[in-house]
């Protein structure tokens, strides 16, 4: 059986005090409805056959979000395993957006499980800006390697660790 594979940006920007948040989207669906620990993940998702990874990543955030990809130079992170076996390679760059703006896209589940009713849900039902701090709790677990290699580029991050 083949590997499953994603691909995304981790949106990242200065705060006012000079530090480093990123952006994180709460994953929708009933599963994630009343959980917030490791709840939270970078835009991302699946390629179309043939299509290549970051143009993958950069479709994926604009349909979770609704919004499209600020323009800022893309850093590779790599990939990472989720515990699942799903490979994740992703991007940093640096940007803004309004997270209060985002408006997910939606897949179809049947919910509740075996009732044969099939329900609407948001991809990401919410994004907000994080400190790396608080990003590191929020994340599925799979991807704080990623956080991490992000904050290992960014100077301000450096700093602010230092001085904490």
């Amino acid at each position: 059986m083949p590997t499953k594979q994603s691909a995304g940006i981790l949106l990242h920007r200065t705060d006012p005090a000079g530090g480093v948040e990123v952006l994180l989207g709460h994953m929708g669906g009933p599963f994630w409805a009343r959980k917030d620990e490791r709840a939270w993940s970078i835009p991302k998702g699946e390629p179309e056959p043939g299509e290549e990874l970051f143009a993958t990543a950069v479709r994926e955030f604009q349909e979770e979000l609704g919004v499209p990809v600020p323009t800022g130079e893309p850093v590779p992170l790599g990939e990472v395993r989720q515990s699942g076996g799903k490979v994740v390679t992703a991007w940093a760059v640096r940007g803004d957006l309004d997270a209060a703006a985002v408006r997910s896209g939606t897949f179809t589940v049947e919910w509740p499980p075996r009732s044969g009713r099939l329900q609407e849900f948001p991809e990401i039902d919410r994004a907000e800006w994080f400190a790396p701090d608080v990003a590191r709790l929020k994340l599925v677990a799979g991807q704080v390697a990623l956080l991490d290699r992000l904050l290992d580029l960014l100077p301000e991050a450096t700093a602010r660790d230092a001085s904490g």
